[in-house]
């Protein structure tokens, strides 16, 4: 389809997967990890009130800005770096064709 993109997924050993994400029905970053079963948890549903779907952009792709609750989240969250963003507050969009995501290790 010419609405996907591919984004390449790295797991939580490292390996690298590129799947294809559709563009055109909403879904976020979050929903793409778990479509494909990767342990990406997404407890609140995407509303930003967790961070169990953290992950690191590995590449450098214009993204959404951070809005305050996102960056409220991450403040308490584990294993944050300076690439870390919560993946059900980036829409999947033609811009993100060639993404480079990492999984954050889970939560304790």
């Amino acid at each position: 389809m010419d609405q996907d993109v591919n984004i390449t997924i790295i797991d939580r050993e490292g390996e690298k997967h590129t799947v294809q994400a559709p563009t055109d029905v909403g879904m976020n970053i979050m929903e793409l990890c778990k479509a494909y079963d990767f342990p990406v948890l997404g407890t609140c549903g995407g509303m930003a009130m967790c961070a169990s779907c953290q992950v690191y952009i590995e590449s450098d792709h214009p993204l959404p800005e951070m809005q305050d609750d996102e960056e409220a989240m991450l403040s308490e969250a584990f294993y944050v770096e300076d690439n870390s963003r919560l993946g059900c507050q980036i829409p999947l969009t033609k811009d993100l064709e060639g993404l480079v995501i990492r999984l954050a290790p889970e939560d304790e």
